[in-house]
């Protein structure tokens, strides 16, 4: 059966959360934001592709870093209102430079930062 984009739920903005996650290591690396635009590019050129919500303009993961996100995988949630995104990821997925965005964690009421930056 052909996928159809207007088959996912997008909130009232027209966007809805994309989570990146590594295909090797399987290592949740961030969350953004997709249109459906965003998500035909995506399907289309194998460059996962976002909206951003500050610049209001397509986000090609790795266009000015160079750390891209190469598709492996598209996923979609049972409720059709979350994807996923399986990831070949080329360098620092997080814009600190680390390698996720998830480098914090809440530890005996602490924060602790797990992973430096990688360059």
């Amino acid at each position: 059966m052909p996928f159809d984009p207007a088959s996912l739920k997008f909130d009232d903005k027209g966007l809805i959360p994309a989570i990146a996650q590594d295909a090797a290591s399987g290592e949740v690396l961030m969350m953004a934001w997709m249109n459906a635009d965003a998500v035909a590019m995506t399907l289309k050129t194998g460059k996962v592709t976002y909206w951003s919500r500050s610049r209001q303009a397509f986000w090609i993961k790795g266009e000015t870093s160079g750390h891209v996100q190469e598709l492996v995988d598209f996923r979609y949630d049972c409720d059709s209102d979350c994807l996923l995104v399986m990831v070949n990821q080329t360098g620092p997925a997080c814009h600190t430079n680390r390698r996720s965005c998830f480098y914090r964690a809440v530890r005996a009421g602490e924060t602790v930062e797990l992973s430096d930056p990688m360059v």
